[in-house]
């Protein structure tokens, strides 16, 4: 521990050995490459530093009222905004109009002093809004050689940054809006294209749509109803016709011959109809036995009731009409047929009847064409179904698209008038262009600080170097290194009184000498610091 400290104590003499033999080395080196730093800080050209603060505000209508067109945030705003505001066209007519760059436009060219713009050009965002999380707010900075037209000149990058973002918004909202009623107008001709498709449709499978199915079902009823009831007369008109042929066919099986006895066939013919009349009677009251007067089978009895009663009716009265002593003329005995006029009733009832067969046929066929359309109608029906849901799904579809566009582009008109009346998101300028009072570069102050530090670091470098190189003993220890010779006897150092009054004076001017510089170098800094 005692070898420890005495190393210590050795090495430290030695560094103040070595301190105080170079003194004036490190002191000049300090003092002179500190006063050239502050010189040089001096002699370079001041820049000042103009600042501005621009405030992006949020649109007076709620966003729920109106939705803005522009959806970028301000970093990706202000790189475009950007990009065209530091122009080269631009930039050269800020310069132009400045009067920038003086000196330097007699040997650079535009495009090196439009890039040398550039670089003492800054734009840089603000912190986020810890509300909305995203940059509300950036700063505009130029450097310059004058503070007013640095002043200017950042006044000059608020305003255009202002214009450009008003114009950049409505271009955005009116290319919008442009584009949505291109949009609009395709959907609208889609829209009416699928209408007429579906118009045609229905126009084409007229009583085959799905909706119309209930009707062409209780149509369809009605019809196979019609024709139950038309082919019921029809088999009715059909028992009619063969009663009548029947009855015809009686009554001419009792038409008399040649050498009969009319008035003898008369009766016959009575007493058929009548025992023909009292069977259709017997049949009447059995029917009603069971049925209503309503019913069809007792309507067609009561009509083959009325019919024979009609026809009784003409046989008497021709009965009573015939010749009373039986006609002794072969010519009278012949009776035609035709002059008959029971037959001639008869036959017309028949003839009659057989229209009404033909009526009720051609009914019947018509009935069943009809029941055959309706339910080709119904068949077809879930295929016209599945046809028109297709055709309804792309009329919806086109629809729902023609009202999102519609929609979309109300909001976009909308948000264009509210650019245009300055009522959107825009810029506004919180902290105006600032007046700079004191250079920007160079900083005085750090450079009188870092010469300071780098001069005194020098002098002892340059110290350290010059120890190095001299070869001089200072002390026994190193003698005995060197030599390897025991150390024996040493001669201190003896002066005279002159050569020691002169040392005395010597250290008294190194001391003025020395104070001097330091007071300078001390007053130099105190200024710099001070002044800027």
């Amino acid at each position: 521990m005692p070898e420890e400290t005495e190393d210590l104590k050795q090495s430290l003499d030695r560094v103040l050995g070595i301190l105080k033999r170079r003194r004036w080395w490190i002191l000049t080196t300090s003092c002179c490459v500190t006063l050239a730093t502050v010189l040089v800080s001096f002699v370079m050209p001041a820049q000042y530093k103009s600042e501005a603060t621009i405030l992006v505000e949020q649109q007076q209508v709620p966003e729920r009222y109106v939705t803005p067109t522009s959806t970028s945030d301000l970093i990706q705003a202000l790189q475009a905004m950007t990009q065209d505001i530091l122009s080269r066209s631009r930039l050269l007519q800020i310069i132009s109009e400045f009067d920038l760059y003086s000196a330097e436009k007699k040997r650079m060219g535009p495009d090196e002093l439009v890039e040398m713009m550039r670089k003492n050009i800054e734009i840089e965002p603000l912190e986020p809004d810890p509300v909305r999380r995203s940059v509300n707010a950036f700063k505009i900075s130029y450097v310059g050689s004058k503070p007013t037209t640095s002043q200017d000149v950042v006044s000059r990058l608020t305003s255009l940054f202002i214009v450009e973002n008003l114009r950049t918004r409505e271009d955005q909202a009116k290319g919008t809006t442009s584009f949505l009623e291109g949009q609009l107008a395709a959907a609208q001709a889609g829209l009416q294209e699928q209408e007429k498709r579906l118009r045609d449709f229905k126009m084409q499978h007229l009583g085959e749509l799905p909706q119309e199915q209930q009707g062409n079902l209780q149509i369809l009823s009605g019809l196979q109803m019609q024709l139950q009831n038309t082919q019921a007369a029809l088999g009715r008109t059909h028992e009619q016709q063969v009663y009548l042929e029947s009855l015809l066919a009686q009554y001419r099986s009792l038409t008399p011959k040649t050498g009969g006895d009319p008035n003898a066939m008369g009766s016959a013919r009575v007493a058929v109809v009548e025992r023909q009349l009292t069977d259709l009677r017997t049949k009447r009251a059995e029917l009603v036995a069971h049925y209503t007067p309503e019913h069809p089978d007792v309507v067609n009895i009561d009509r083959q009731i009325t019919q024979t009663e009609a026809l009784l009716e003409t046989l008497k009265k021709n009965q009573k009409n015939a010749p009373a002593d039986g006609g002794t003329n072969a010519a009278a005995l012949q009776i035609n047929e035709d002059d008959d006029p029971a037959v001639a009733q008869l036959k017309s009832q028949l003839k009659a009847n057989q229209v009404e067969v033909a009526n009720l046929t051609a009914e019947q066929k018509q009935l069943q064409a009809r029941i055959g359309e309706y339910q080709r109608r119904l068949n077809d029906t879930p295929v016209r179904e599945q046809e028109l849901s297709d055709l309804l799904r792309d009329y919806t579809l086109s629809q729902q698209n023609y009202a999102d566009l519609e929609s979309k582009k109300t909001q976009s008109t909308l948000a264009t008038r509210l650019i245009q009346n300055q009522q959107g998101e825009q810029f506004r300028i919180v902290d105006p262009a600032s007046l700079p009072s004191r250079p920007f570069s160079p900083d005085r102050r750090k450079l009188g600080m870092v010469g300071a530090g780098l001069g005194l670091f020098l002098g002892v470098g340059l110290a350290m170097a010059l120890e190095v190189k001299d070869t001089s003993f200072r002390s026994e220890k190193e003698v005995n290194q060197l030599l390897a010779l025991p150390f024996v006897l040493g001669v201190p150092v003896l002066l005279t009184a002159s050569e020691e009054s002169r040392r005395s004076r010597t250290r008294i001017l190194e001391w003025i000498a020395g104070s001097f510089l330091v007071t300078v170098v001390l007053m130099v800094e105190a200024f710099v610091l001070l002044r800027g």
